[in-house]
């Protein structure tokens, strides 16, 4: 991972799931991150298909990924497979939520 990639996801902690009011790194909701020449790409998923507060979190996510300087453009791509589950969170938000 390079040193862009790690700042990446330390930004990405940063962005708060509206609804659980957790970030959306502990949730498991985001699969991989890769940055070449400027551009950076936030592969991820959602707890739901028919979540309405979509946009809004890719909104979240491309605003706290573009406080890095280096970074031109950035890619968010939704992904459903493999689909979202309770066993993705953190170890630490699992034990917090009684799983």
């Amino acid at each position: 991972m390079s040193d862009i990639e790690a700042r990446i996801w330390e930004a990405l902690k940063k962005v708060i799931d509206p609804e659980l009011g957790v970030s959306i790194v502990d949730l498991g909701l985001v699969y991989d991150v890769r940055y070449e020449q400027g551009e950076a790409e936030v592969e991820m998923t959602l707890t739901s298909p028919g979540c309405p507060l979509a946009p809004l979190i890719e909104s979240l996510v491309k605003d706290s990924v573009s406080e890095i300087k280096e970074i031109n453009h950035i890619v968010v791509e939704i992904v459903w497979d493999p689909p979202w589950s309770r066993d993705m969170m953190s170890e630490e938000l699992k034990a917090e939520f009684g799983y």
